[in-house]
């Protein structure tokens, strides 16, 4: 020994507290019978309502889809503005609810890269991983967000056509659904990519003519995951999962019993 004293690793700091978390899920219940549990992650400036079709697509699944304060019926709640705060909070909304059977997670943009960061949180702090993340029109490399991402969240909106005609119709919802993008593009710039991997398999889709993402940007996941499924292209672009959710969803039923059995 050289003397010199060796602190031990700090222990993760404790969870935040989550007020009412039943308010981020979508249902509050997870329905008792599925043997498999999948949580689902909006997009910048969206909310839970995009998966309110899915639990109709996937009957053998609890479907819950996260609402993000600041948006919808959250409307009224400071969005969050930091990717790591936000990270936390989930992880402890996740740990909460988990009850034993295997869970996934699916994430569509943003909710890709925040589905992509819980898990890295709860590895981080011991719990059981997922026992798989499903990604899409997201990638830790060759993805390019608009720089009227965060100058103009307004545009960036329709830019993207992620702004209905029954919100734009609505002036008490479009300052909210302004005010979320503008939020959720902060959240998304405090990325400093560090490299984590996951320890459940990924698997990633897309969209063949998304303008964010780079011909090979969703080969980046094999580096992040022992267990690289691929990817699965459809046509359309950032948000082709709206006109196909139903064979997204079908892909999806055949994916998670097999990993779940295994998890």
């Amino acid at each position: 020994m050289d003397g010199t004293s060796v602190r031990p690793a700090a222990p993760p700091a404790p969870l935040p507290e989550v007020q009412g978390a039943a308010r981020w899920l979508h249902p509050a219940d997870a329905e008792p019978d599925a043997v498999v549990r999948l949580f689902l992650l909006h997009h910048s400036g969206g909310g839970a309502s995009m998966y309110r079709d899915w639990a109709g697509l996937l009957p053998s699944v609890a479907c819950q889809a996260v609402q993000l304060p600041g948006r919808q019926e959250r409307r009224r709640e400071a969005p969050y503005t930091r990717l790591g705060p936000l990270a936390q909070a989930l992880a402890r909304v996740v740990s909460d609810e988990l009850d034993g059977r295997p869970y996934a997670v699916f994430g569509h943009s943003m909710g890709a890269l925040l589905g992509y960061r819980l898990t890295v949180e709860l590895e981080r702090r011991g719990l059981p991983p997922p026992a798989l993340l499903a990604v899409s029109g997201w990638a830790p490399a060759g993805f390019s967000a608009p720089a009227v991402l965060s100058a103009d969240p307004l545009e960036a909106l329709r830019l993207l056509g992620g702004l209905p005609a029954a919100v734009e119709d609505d002036p008490e919802q479009l300052a909210a659904a302004v005010r979320a993008m503008g939020a959720d593009a902060a959240v998304c710039a405090d990325h400093p990519d560090d490299g984590a991997a996951v320890g459940c398999p990924v698997v990633a889709y897309r969209g063949r003519e998304d303008p964010l993402l780079a011909p090979g940007a969703m080969r980046s996941w094999a580096g992040r995951t022992p267990e690289y499924l691929g990817c699965r292209t459809f046509p359309g672009d950032h948000f082709y999962l709206r006109s196909h959710a139903r064979a997204l969803t079908a892909d999806l039923a055949q994916l998670l019993p097999r990993y779940a059995a295994g998890h």
